[in-house]
């Protein structure tokens, strides 16, 4: 079996992190494993396949022998060092808003354009964790249907805010069982019993950043301009999974029954839908889980070609480090 050397840039993060334990889970074919991260977090060290490897401070000659980089430090770091590791000869699979709208960048979900990752010029985007959990749900009602409306509302757990998310939620728990005062120092507000409406920056038209890469990603991953999405992004007290609430119009009716049908045959699809038996999808189940979970399918009864449903993925492993092992994984295979 060939090997390949590997890089993890922004290592010592919350995505980073879950990339080398999904490496190690799925025994990618890694060779050598390089951890890059900022100075601060240079010499701290990881484990991986038996060995402790210690982190290297992100330059761009860090890139030498290097096949495949997996970047998730941010836009800023993306724009500024990826070209440094296309010109060391590294395939790049970035986890960042740097590239996803370039025309030149493909921007991929393995089990919906997994055919677009061969366009690649070295580099290859990841996209939005909402934006992927979504998709691995209209996928299949795309190509059996034509998906032409849809209307999701997000409830986006802390880690979609990374390991600073996580962690004021858990500390703002804490200080509520000890009857102290309530610190907010990462989210606008305080996120304990809470809900947030918003995520990233409001634009001009009033939805967010955050909704607008749902929108325009869509459109591209599917390679459909004339897709509607409508989304609204919402900041929950829950520390690992985001949720979707999903309403889908497509040209060709599809039934509950027959939607159920195409979720099961779909990768990387799960479907939990006995409600009778309170058997549906929850952040609860699926945090840790590399696939979605579907459920609380109906047609919709205010229109005739409508489905409503329920999807729930974890945004760390599939929302961020799982999809980009998963183009590597297309990349080693072609």
């Amino acid at each position: 079996m060939k090997l390949y050397n590997v890089a993890i840039v922004g290592a010592s993060g919350a995505v980073g992190e879950e990339m080398r334990l999904v490496l190690e889970q799925r025994n990618f074919p890694v060779g050598k494993l390089k951890l890059l991260a900022s100075a601060r977090s240079a010499g701290k060290k990881f484990p991986f396949k038996g060995e402790e490897i210690p982190v290297e401070e992100l330059t761009k000659n860090s890139f030498g022998g290097v096949d495949i980089a997996l970047f998730s430090a941010g836009a800023s770091i993306s724009k500024e060092f990826a070209p440094a590791a296309v010109e060391a000869g590294a395939v790049v699979v970035d986890n960042s808003s740097a590239f996803r709208m370039d025309d030149e960048v493909p921007l991929v979900v393995p089990e919906v354009n997994p055919h677009d990752i061969k366009k690649h010029q070295g580099i290859i985007a990841n996209p939005n964790c909402t934006t992927i959990i979504m998709l691995v749900a209209l996928k299949p009602l795309h190509d059996y249907g034509k998906v032409k409306r849809v209307v999701v509302s997000s409830y986006q757990s802390a880690s979609g805010a990374g390991a600073k998310g996580m962690s004021e939620l858990i500390s703002q728990t804490k200080q509520f069982a000890e009857g102290k005062e309530i610190n907010v120092e990462f989210f606008a507000y305080q996120l304990l019993f809470n809900l947030i409406p918003h995520i990233d920056v409001f634009q001009d038209n009033g939805y967010t950043k955050e909704e607008m890469k749902m929108v325009n990603e869509t459109r591209k991953i599917m390679g459909d301009p004339n897709i509607m999405v409508s989304p609204t992004c919402v900041r929950v007290p829950v520390i690992r999974a985001h949720s979707e609430s999903i309403n889908v119009e497509t040209e060709k009716k599809i039934t509950a029954e027959k939607a159920r049908e195409l979720f099961a045959a779909a990768p990387g699809l799960q479907v939990i839908d006995d409600p009778a038996n309170k058997k549906y999808p929850m952040p609860l189940f699926a945090s840790g889980k590399d696939d979605c979970f579907v459920g609380r399918i109906r047609e919709d009864i205010s229109q005739v070609n409508g489905l409503n449903f329920w999807v729930v993925g974890d945004q760390i492993r599939k929302g961020a480090a799982l999809n980009a092992v998963q183009i590597a994984e297309k990349l080693v295979e072609a």
